[in-house]
């Protein structure tokens, strides 16, 4: 989910080359559209809105990785980042919620 800009080009800790940030929610998709072809994601987008109520309900900011079970409750919630930010953890926590064996992990615990 995007949420908003940490770093925009017009906020107080810019970075080079950050996208200023967003002031409607139709500029906010223009970023995020540009995100996902630049970096050609294939997983579902969704994005927040300029209130930041995603953000606000559930912690998202500076990173954070949930899982939305096919229920559409929430299967699997990560602690906020960046120290909390562990994807190997949610690899599992999905391997558990789709019911296969998390292969990477098996690996690195073998030694391969």
């Amino acid at each position: 989910m995007y949420i908003r800009e940490a770093h925009p080009s017009d906020g107080k800790w810019p970075i080079p080359n950050a996208p200023s940030d967003p002031k409607t929610l139709d500029e906010r998709m223009g970023v995020a559209s540009t995100c996902v072809k630049e970096m050609k994601l294939s997983i579902p987008f969704v994005v927040d809105d300029v209130d930041d109520s995603a953000n606000e309900a559930y912690s998202g900011w500076p990173d954070r990785i949930f899982i939305v079970g096919a229920d559409g409750k929430i299967a699997y919630a990560g602690a906020r980042g960046p120290f909390g930010f562990k994807p190997a953890d949610a690899r599992a926590a999905l391997a558990k919620l789709l019911g296969v064996e998390d292969a990477p992990k098996k690996a690195a615990e073998k030694g391969d």
